[in-house]
């Protein structure tokens, strides 16, 4: 894929798998800690099976890169983007520019920056210049407060703050993971994703503790654009052709 078949905005509110790469193999973490992963395959493997559910995008995290800041699974990364044939985004261990123009020359559609727009926020400005929609701004959030370097380092500034700061770059969208509640499949907390969209016109992708398809609509109706599912997929709690009629059913926002 490329970047002009991901679109700049979203439609209507988009349920989206999580491919989340550590030692080459699929993986979920809780909370993001190193130590907590269940392992879950093949990379493309797992794409496959997303893509053949019906997912219209794929999120794809290196983590190996998110917490040492370089890319380690280049490899697989690689495979699944060529195996896709649906628009995905990328995170993980993208710290410069010229890495995020790198990855979407190769086909991802979106890069998705956390560490390193927080840093030099006008990276964002600088990606989206030379391909318009096609930065994510990742904002994860502990206690109130944006984290950094795989979540282990805190910014000093909330999720509302910062998204306001991104929208004025041109951040297509803003991917908000709840960390407290990430991977624990213990349910969501909407508050401070309604937060979040009430603050900022930028389409925001909610992630973490998605545990339910009430938890889905629950997102749904804090005015998310899409969300992020992991654990809940892969854990077999419901599948994501029950996800996507749960929000088509439940009609318009």
């Amino acid at each position: 894929m490329n970047s002009d078949d991901a679109g700049g905005e979203f439609g209507t509110f988009e349920v989206i798998p999580a491919v989340d790469i550590q030692d080459g193999e699929v993986v979920q973490l809780v909370q993001g800690e190193r130590g907590t992963e269940k392992t879950y395959g093949d990379p493309v493997e797992a794409a496959q099976r997303w893509i053949g559910a019906g997912a219209d995008t794929l999120h794809l995290v290196d983590l190996d890169g998110a917490f040492e800041g370089e890319r380690k699974n280049a490899g697989a990364i690689d495979a699944v983007i060529d195996a896709a044939d649906v628009p995905t985004q990328l995170g993980g261990g993208i710290r410069t520019a010229a890495d995020a123009l790198d990855l979407l020359e190769r086909g991802v559609d979106r890069v998705i920056l956390g560490t390193a727009a927080v840093e030099t926020p006008d990276i964002v400005a600088e990606i989206s210049e030379e391909q318009p929609d096609s930065v994510v701004v990742s904002l994860d959030a502990k206690d109130g407060e944006v984290v950094v370097e795989g979540w282990t380092e805190g910014a000093g500034i909330s999720p509302v703050e910062a998204a306001e700061r991104y929208a004025d770059l041109g951040a297509a969208a803003i991917l908000f993971t709840n960390v407290d509640v990430e991977g624990q499949l213990e349910g969501v907390a909407t508050e401070p994703v309604r937060e979040l969209v009430e603050a900022t016109d930028v389409p925001v992708i909610a992630s973490g503790g998605v545990a339910t398809l009430e938890d889905v609509r629950a997102l749904e109706d804090a005015g998310a654009a899409a969300v992020v599912v992991g654990s809940a997929l892969y854990e077999g709690n419901f599948t994501l052709e029950e996800a996507q009629a749960a929000v088509q059913s439940g009609g318009e926002r």
